[in-house]
């Protein structure tokens, strides 16, 4: 009788259903770790808490560190925080960075594939101080001229606008400087296809660096006679003077004074070792017309003859190169240039 009763209870209580507490806590893990301390302060060592911001000096070479960042973002917002900084500071206060270590960092970005950050780079160069440019000329025309024989188009044209401000700002320097005459003109005659042989025959080459567009062939020519007006037009004073044959009746009076440059004479190489004439410095307009005469004055009259027939946009800028030509060569050879 008693056993009968236990084995009902026990298949009873096969069907019972077990009473769960609510809110009851999951059991901890073997290796649980009890982080429910609160501690008063964290000390960390060598912390420095600074309740002012970093300088604009600091902001400003950090951007400078940023320019080589891979992202185009990256560097157009490093160079507009530049640009923002160097236009608002004032006039008569020393820049945040000086212009000896901006131009260094940001004139390769003269060749960045970015539209954008080629764009803010030349808003950049129009803030810096004018004075400031003219003693880094000669390495921006380095990078001006590998950006104007580009294979892209769009990093051409941007060269020619970052030459042609060049020329606004330092003209007498990037004629002036090493290389900055010879080279600069080779580079222009790639550009357009005008060449001459050994025996003088001038020919124009179908395949050029512009690749045959008359948009960027324009461009070209307006900058070439930019650079040909610094380089060979004297100013007006000298113009007049040239044109009246002297102050009556002292006539040719300025090569009877004293020069006004240092080693009047080294144009002639009395002593000298062999020189690369393309590497030379052509500081006076009169070596800078004979090199000119020399080398690619004959390949530049020949194209342009044949420029102004094709007429158009094109022949017209090939008109103002042509005048620009005469202006700086007539007191050379003594004759009117051209027809």
């Amino acid at each position: 009788m008693g056993s009968s009763a236990k084995r009902k209870k026990e298949k009873k209580k096969d069907f019972q259903r077990p009473k769960l507490k609510v809110g009851k806590a999951k059991p901890k893990a073997a290796n649980f770790t009890d982080t429910s301390f609160k501690a008063k302060s964290i000390v960390l060592t060598q912390q420095s808490i600074s309740t002012s911001a970093p300088s604009v000096a600091l902001q400003c070479s950090h951007h400078l560190s940023l320019l080589t960042h891979r992202s185009d973002s990256q560097r157009r917002d490093s160079l507009a925080f530049l640009t923002t900084a160097i236009a608002s500071h004032p006039p008569d206060s020393p820049l945040p960075q000086p212009s000896s270590v901006i131009l260094p960092a940001v004139q390769r970005l003269i060749l960045d594939g970015s539209n954008a950050v080629r764009q803010q780079l030349l808003k950049l160069l129009q803030c810096l101080p004018k004075g400031d440019i003219a003693g880094h000329a000669d390495q921006l025309l380095l990078h001006i001229r590998a950006g104007i024989t580009h294979l892209a188009s769009d990093i051409r044209v941007f060269a020619l606008d970052v030459l042609e401000w060049l020329l606004g700002v330092a003209g007498d320097e990037v004629v002036g400087c090493a290389g900055g005459w010879v080279r600069t003109l080779k580079c222009f005659l790639a550009l357009l296809g005008w060449q001459t042989d050994a025996g003088g025959k001038w020919s124009a080459s179908r395949l050029t660096v512009g690749g045959g567009d008359a948009k960027i062939q324009v461009k070209q020519m307006n900058v070439l006679t930019t650079f040909l007006r610094v380089g060979l037009v004297p100013s007006q004073g000298v113009l007049s003077t040239i044109a009246e044959g002297g102050y009556f009746p002292l006539w040719q009076t300025k090569h009877h004074m004293l020069p006004e440059r240092s080693n009047a004479y080294a144009h002639l190489n009395l002593f000298g070792a062999l020189r690369d004439e393309e590497a030379e410095m052509y500081e006076d307009r009169e070596d800078r017309q004979r090199v000119f005469h020399d080398r690619v004055e004959a390949a530049i009259v020949a194209g342009l003859e044949q420029a102004i027939k094709s007429g158009g946009e094109l022949g017209r800028a090939a008109a103002q190169l042509r005048k620009v030509v005469k202006e700086g060569m007539v007191d050379f050879r003594g004759e009117e240039f051209g027809t």
